[in-house]
């Protein structure tokens, strides 16, 4: 381990040095074990606490994969949820031209015809009324015509969790996956007594102040601060017990989340020809965060505050990065390049096979 925990140090001091973020934790895992290192500060003052492995980060769109898809693999393992039935038979609001054609898949691979996003939290004055929204905005393109990532759509597979299991999303996850995981540090709307301990993100304009402990993301605030695409907080010692689980098949110290079949179907590819998208998840393209030398049964995603996660299970290691690069602003684009050469220095110190060529998105 001691050329990953090498490779670390070398990537995160150079960002650092970089102004990349006020501060980040990697963690890698391995068959192995774990090394982690943390540079910089939670803030940018002199004077703010050094990031650790407890500190809770804003996941921003990890949100998505650890939280929202990890429901709806439970409930597709549990016959609750058909991937290809159409959305209207969950969410019956969901009406208008064409959608009766938009299927679960069509959502979980971004490419449902939905557009990417829209300005909820101007357009809605309540969590109910931006819901309503969500469900009545008309799709841009037949489904499966060509991939749009969309908040949108998570937005929607949330509301699916909730109405098949009659749980909150919040509720559910931390019954049936946080909880049983002992990520006893992950969760939506942290609570004030955690304050100390979360890691501030941007200067918001729109609620003009400085956005620490509540969701930076202006549509998940709108929605109560509860939503399938963004709004989740944890730590590097808990997603590295996500992580584990997932690359374990599907358990973690005896306990069984998911059937390791589920974890195979969901990161799978699903249509070459019109994207690298698996089931909620990413894969690697040879251009994302995922580098040049992770195998093609990687799986991972980023999320908008500065945050990823990526695994490989032929080579038994996941990569975690969090940051709050979006402090002070969210102009701050270095994480991108950061991301991706954090995962070709550990992924070349645990001597995998010949990198990745780009290839067109």
């Amino acid at each position: 381990m001691r050329a990953v925990h090498d490779s670390l140090v070398r990537v995160l001091d150079r960002a650092i040095a970089d102004s990349a973020f006020p501060g980040a934790i990697g963690v890698v895992g391995t068959r192995d074990g774990l090394t982690s290192y943390a540079v910089g500060r939670i803030d940018w003052a002199a004077n703010a606490p050094r990031p650790d492995e407890r500190t809770l980060w804003d996941l921003a769109s990890l949100t998505k994969v650890v939280g929202m898809t990890t429901a709806m693999m439970q409930l597709v393992e549990q016959d609750r949820v058909e991937l290809d039935a159409p959305v209207v038979r969950y969410l019956p609001e969901f009406a208008g031209e064409g959608k009766e054609r938009v299927t679960i898949r069509h959502l979980l691979t971004h490419s449902s015809g939905l557009p990417s996003w829209r300005p909820l939290y101007k357009e809605a004055v309540a969590a109910d009324t931006a819901v309503a929204i969500v469900l009545a905005t008309p799709l841009d393109t037949v489904p499966a015509a060509r991939m749009v990532y969309s908040d949108l759509g998570a937005i929607l597979l949330g509301k699916v969790v909730e109405r098949v299991s009659g749980e909150a999303l919040d509720a559910y996850l931390a019954r049936h996956v946080f909880g049983p995981l002992g990520m006893t540090s992950t969760m939506y709307r942290p609570d004030a007594s955690l304050r100390d301990r979360i890691a501030p993100t941007e200067f918001d304009p729109w609620r003009q102040r400085h956005i620490r402990g509540e969701v930076h993301d202006e549509n998940a605030f709108m929605l109560g601060g509860v939503s399938g695409h963004a709004g989740l907080f944890s730590t590097a010692a808990d997603l590295a017990r996500f992580a584990r689980m997932m690359l374990a098949g599907g358990t973690l110290d005896g306990m069984r989340i998911l059937r390791p079949s589920t974890i195979a179907q969901f990161t799978a590819v699903q249509d070459p020809g019109l994207s690298h998208r698996a089931l909620g998840w990413e894969t690697p393209s040879g251009q994302n965060s995922a580098g040049h030398r992770m195998s093609a049964r990687a799986f991972g995603h980023t999320g908008f505050t500065g945050t990823s996660l990526w695994m490989d299970p032929e080579a038994g290691a996941f990569v975690i990065l969090l940051t709050n690069r979006v402090n002070p602003s969210r102009q701050n684009t270095r994480i991108s390049q950061v991301r991706i050469a954090l995962a070709d220095a550990v992924m070349s110190a645990l001597g995998s096979a010949a990198p990745l060529s780009p290839e067109s998105p």
